[in-house]
């Protein structure tokens, strides 16, 4: 069975995103992570960065593949995660804990609405 906690939103490109008044922190779910297999590098965006909504803004590297990282909300970058830059492998272990990746100042919380809620993002990659 899937991780998917309740008190976050998803996106298509599965990335999760956690909302505390206008700071949003966004990581990758236990499905994008069990689908990489081991992560070994990981590239943040800069902080002061502003990315719209879809925009690639990460890079996450594994023993399979590399994959973009892209922002499921608009804003600006206001942290990055060094944990992740020094340990990869807590994007594996914890990815809804330590192994978030950043987090922005939204900049268009509407956006939020167009994500999936968890009952919806478990249908998409197949659990019900």
């Amino acid at each position: 069975m899937e991780n998917i906690p309740s008190d976050l939103k998803y996106a298509k490109t599965h990335e999760w995103v956690r909302v505390s008044g206008n700071v949003a922190t966004v990581g990758i779910t236990d499905h994008a992570q069990h689908e990489l297999t081991d992560v070994v590098f990981v590239e943040l965006p800069a902080v002061g960065r502003q990315v719209k909504a879809g925009d690639a803004c990460a890079v996450v590297e594994s023993v399979k593949t590399a994959n973009d990282i892209y922002s499921p909300v608009s804003g600006e970058i206001t942290e990055a995660n060094p944990a992740i830059v020094a340990n990869p492998a807590l994007v594996n272990t914890e990815p809804y804990k330590g192994g978030w990746f950043y987090k922005l100042k939204l900049s268009a919380p509407a956006e939020l609405n167009a994500l999936l809620t968890p009952k919806q993002y478990q249908a998409q990659i197949g659990g019900a």
